[in-house]
């Protein structure tokens, strides 16, 4: 093919290129106090290194008026496969939180925190400290591997053990090489390093030199607990016991949330069933489908760039036929029966075995931070050092508190109610079950409110579900403040996608533990309508629903049809 006819690729896939393994100018850069935010290139490439260049967009219109720039800040994400922290790392983390960036710490969907607000001058600094406690924030984004889900709940059973170990051993498999170089040249003053005679394959033997099409998720679960969202991601291995024993997992390939407003050749996806793997294969497997998706993945068209396009394009028995043939050297079998039956949040105190507690807490939103009498970041700081419990974050925002025993339980409690932090027994069903994405005035590519909006939200859905005599029944709400889904809102029963401005785009239908996708049924809704427009339709719920049906279910039941005109949708 000449030049001429060559597939135009898109601009980032040039900047990988150019990037001498995710090094580019960054050093450079960053150096420069002159420089007061990064060129388009570094931009690309500092998400590999688990960062985001971004902006305070509440200070836009001010700084706008007095003739004064952007406000430029960067965001961290950490990388922690299963959500794992030491008491000593956690801390670290918390001190980190309010030295460098802005006082909180956020914890993703992917069992992760982010620090927001970090200023350029305290970038490295910042990185270092993270790094001294054996954390690393490579590969926290970009177009790599990103952070592995595994269950966090630390129950003494095998299976979950297994899941954490493999957690571990795909995220180091899958980490980059040549870029992890680059990254401490760039942030830990490591030794500058060249890779120009070095073949792409001997210098980053999985990613080559452009790296993947687009970013890449891993997840483990269990069928009885699918607490990670397993059909969400890119891969997912399900594990499969026998008599409480882990005897392998069925992996899963093409999920993915994200899609582009009135672009109708994006759009979500479960992951689909492709084989079954034993324990000693999941590693090679991960291999084996991240080069596939290396290899064949769209590299012109990033809106059309992840894993989930090549399974729906190709069809899930082409996807196995090329897997097996040429990108894994095990078995080819067929997945086990293992269906997904529940979601549990682990909130509440819970058996470890051996005599240790855990304590399981729901964190709205997964902001960790001092809010007038709510002082959860500091009630957290409090109970870590004095009881010097591990950490372990979960993909539904919260976090547990590790390693207690019976004897501590009276002073935890003691100083959540010093602190002012609720039990989760305490809190709403529709607040424990609650996701929301950032979104403004952080994330560059927001259009509404999120975060910020669904505290209210949540209130509306209490007072309403309350009057209906539902305020005890789950039902997951999650909001995002544009159509990228980063809190998975289209396989939540009810999920709130930001349309701009003040309006939303409703979902409904989708299921609590994550087994199907929900239906769009109204464009362009007004926040202060999404509750009183679903009001009739929790009543119809109520009066109509079978014995135990959860509100996703009925949804499906009835039909698109008839949930649109309950609601006053156009049908």
């Amino acid at each position: 093919m000449s030049d001429e006819n060559a597939p135009k690729l898109s601009p980032v896939e040039g900047h990988k290129a150019e990037g001498h393994y995710l090094r580019g100018t960054l050093p450079e850069e960053f150096a420069d106090p002159a420089v007061e935010h990064l060129s388009e290139a570094n931009k690309s490439l500092i998400k590999f290194h688990g960062s985001y260049q971004q902006e305070d967009r509440d200070a836009r219109k001010n700084r706008s008026k007095a003739g004064v720039g952007k406000a430029y800040m960067f965001m961290i994400r950490l990388k922690l496969p299963g959500g794992k922290l030491t008491a000593d790392q956690y801390l670290a983390m918390d001190d980190v939180a309010g030295r460098y960036a802005n006082g909180t710490l956020r914890i993703t969907t992917r069992q992760s925190f982010q620090f927001h607000g970090v200023l350029k001058g305290d970038m490295k600094a910042t990185m270092a400290a993270i790094n001294a406690t054996l954390v690393t924030t490579l590969g926290g984004c970009g177009d790599v591997n990103r952070n592995v889900l595994a269950c966090p709940a630390p129950h003494p059973d095998p299976a979950r053990k297994q899941m954490q170990e493999l957690a571990d051993a795909v995220a180091a498999h899958l980490a980059p090489r040549a870029g992890a170089k680059a990254y401490h040249e760039v942030w830990l003053n490591g030794e500058p390093v060249t890779f120009d005679d070095v073949a792409p394959e001997v210098a980053e033997p999985i990613y080559g030199k452009t790296y993947l099409p687009r970013k890449f998720k891993v997840a483990f679960s269990l069928p009885h607990d699918n607490c990670t969202d397993i059909l969400a991601q890119c891969l997912g291995f399900l594990a499969v016991t026998e008599k409480g024993e882990p005897v392998g997992y069925n992996l899963y390939a093409g999920g993915g949330q994200g899609q582009t407003n009135s672009n109708p050749d994006t759009y979500p996806l479960l992951a689909q069933p492709v084989g079954f793997v034993e324990p000693g294969e999941v590693v090679a497997a991960a291999e084996g489908i991240i080069k596939l998706f290396r290899d064949h993945g769209n590299r012109e068209n990033r809106k059309r760039a992840r894993l989930k396009y090549v399974m729906h394009d190709w069809g899930v028995e082409k996807f196995r036929d090329v897997f097996y043939r040429d990108y894994f050297k095990g078995p080819r079998r067929e997945p086990r029966e293992a269906p997904i039956t529940g979601l549990d949040l682990h909130h509440g105190w819970q058996s470890m075995g051996g005599g240790k507690l855990f304590l399981g807490l729901s964190v709205e939103n997964g902001r960790i931070k001092d809010e007038g009498s709510f002082r959860l970041r500091s009630g957290l700081r409090a109970i870590v050092a004095k009881y010097k419990c591990d950490v372990r974050l979960t993909a539904q925002q919260d976090v547990m508190l590790c390693g207690l025993t019976g004897d501590d339980r009276t002073g935890v409690e003691a100083l959540m109610t010093e602190y002012g932090i609720p039990k989760p027994e305490t809190l709403s069903q529709v607040q424990r079950w609650s996701m929301a994405c950032p979104a403004i005035p952080t994330c560059p590519l927001a259009i509404t409110e999120s975060e910020r909006a669904m505290p209210g939200l949540v209130d509306q859905f209490e007072t309403m579900l309350s009057g209906l005599g539902l305020g005890e029944e789950p039902i997951s709400v999650r909001m995002t403040g544009c159509p990228n889904g980063c809190a998975r809102p289209y396989q939540s029963e009810i999920g709130i996608v930001g349309r701009g401005g003040t309006k939303y785009t409703l979902y409904i239908g989708g299921d609590s533990y994550g087994r199907r996708l929900n239906a769009e049924v109204q464009d362009g809704v007004p926040f202060d309508q999404i509750v009183p427009k679903l009001t009739t339709l929790f009543a119809s719920f109520k009066a109509e629903r079978a014995r135990g049906e959860a509100f996703g279910d009925y949804v499906t039941r009835i039909g698109l049809a008839k949930v649109k005109e309950l609601i006053g949708a156009k049908v």
